[in-house]
């Protein structure tokens, strides 16, 4: 998962470099903080939040598969 995460970042930012991906695991839970450069936070949320949902969407849907909840924080 986070694997995933961090290669979809990547893919949107203009320094990958700077992607960071960090995870908290819980008990039915595991929440995510991805950490991009300043500069690339804008592209990682998107227009109205449209990329981030996506990138949640997607999370969400690979979670309900391995019996899991995922959060994505996004940190700057």
């Amino acid at each position: 998962m986070k694997a995933l995460i961090e290669r979809m970042a990547k893919a949107l930012v203009d320094l990958p470099e700077e992607v960071s991906v960090g995870e908290v695991a819980g008990e039915r839970t595991v929440v995510f903080e991805l950490r991009v450069a300043k500069t690339d936070i804008g592209k990682i949320i998107g227009k109205q939040g449209n990329t981030a949902r996506a990138i949640r969407t997607v999370l969400s849907a690979a979670g309900t598969k391995l019996g899991k909840r995922c959060v994505l924080e996004i940190l700057e």
